[in-house]
C-alpha cells in the first residue's frame, strides 16, 4: 500500500540507516543522481528498487519521476539523511487507510552537532510527504512543494533529521542550493536588487531566530539563522549575477564549480 521514494546523490554514509527505518513500507524506489560511491550498491542489497537518472539541478523534476515508478496507492518521500522513527511509522500505517485524503504534512527536526533543534525554521514548518498517488505534483527546483488536490491532515510524530555533520559541509550545501534557488527564482518572475540583497537575509534572519524561537535552541540555533540567513545573501546575489550575465553562463559557471568541487 505504502511505496517510499528517496532521492540519493553520494549517499552511502546515509543511505543503510534511511532504509532500515522505511521497511514498514511495501516498496523502496531510490532515485540516485549518478553516484559514484556506493549508494547504489548498498540499496540495492536492502532491497530497493534502484533508477538512476539526473537530477540537473530539479529535486520536483526527479521527485515526480519517483512518484511515477512508485507501484503503491500511497507514497512516501524521504531523503537520504532523514529517519522514520517507529512512532511515526506506526503513525502512517494508521494514516494511509483514512477515506477521503489525498495527503499528510509532517514535521521535522534536526540533529546538528549532537542536539536537536525543535525551533526556528526547523520547528515551524510542515511538510507534505505523503500523498496518494495522482493527487498532485511537485513544483519548483529546489525548496519544492506539493501541490495537491483534495484534503489533507497533520500527523503528530516528527521525521527525523541528521543533515550537515559539520558547519562546513552546512555552508557547502547552502553554497549549493542557492544557485538553485536562484535560478528557481528566474524561473518564477522573480527580481533582485541591491535593496533586496541587503534587506531580505536581515529579514530572514530575523523572521528564523526571533520570531519563530530559534534564539531557544541556543549556540545551535544561531549558527543555523545565521547560515540560513547567508543562503538567502547567496541566492538573491547570484539572481542579480543571473540577470546580468544570462542563464547560460551562469549554468556553465555551476557545472564548472561543481566540477572543481567533487575533484
Amino acid at each position: 500500500m505504502i511505496s517510499a521514494v528517496v532521492l540519493t546523490k553520494n549517499e552511502e554514509e546515509n543511505i543503510e540507516k534511511c532504509l532500515r527505518t522505511l521497511r514498514f513500507c511495501n516498496e523502496i524506489v531510490v532515485i540516485d543522481d549518478n553516484s559514484n560511491d556506493h549508494t547504489r550498491d548498498i540499496a540495492k542489497k536492502l532491497g530497493a528498487e534502484i533508477y538512476k537518472r539526473d537530477m540537473d539541478m530539479d529535486y520536483a523534476a526527479q521527485s515526480n519521476y519517483g512518484m511515477e515508478k512508485a507501484k503503491n496507492k500511497w507514497v512516501l518521500f524521504v531523503d537520504a539523511d532523514e529517519r522514520i522513527s517507529n512512532e511515526l511509522a506506526d503513525e502512517i500505517t494508521e494514516a494511509v487507510g483514512y477515506e477521503g485524503v489525498s495527503g499528510f504534512l509532517l514535521r521535522r527536526i534536526d540533529y546538528m552537532w549532537g542536539k536537536w533543534l525543535t525551533h526556528g525554521e526547523v520547528g515551524s514548518n510542515r511538510f507534505m510527504r505523503l500523498v496518494r498517488k495522482r493527487s498532485g505534483k511537485w513544483v519548483r527546483r529546489v525548496h519544492p512543494r506539493f501541490e495537491i488536490r483534495g484534503k489533507t491532515l497533520n500527523l503528530k510524530n516528527p521525521i527525523l533529521h541528521y543533515p550537515h555533520p559539520s558547519v562546513k559541509e552546512f555552508i557547502a550545501k547552502v553554497d549549493k542550493w542557492s544557485t538553485w534557488h536562484a535560478l528557481a527564482n528566474s524561473e518564477e518572475g522573480k527580481k533582485a536588487t541591491i535593496s533586496k540583497v541587503v534587506l531580505m537575509p536581515i529579514g530572514h534572519f530575523i523572521r528564523n531566530f526571533i520570531l519563530n524561537l530559534g534564539f531557544l535552541d541556543g549556540i545551535r540555533g544561531l549558527i543555523f539563522a545565521f547560515v540560513m540567513s547567508f543562503h538567502s545573501y547567496l541566492a538573491w546575489s547570484k539572481l542579480l549575477l543571473l540577470q546580468r550575465v544570462g542563464a547560460v553562463s551562469f549554468r556553465q559557471r555551476r557545472i564548472q564549480n561543481e566540477a572543481e568541487t567533487e575533484f
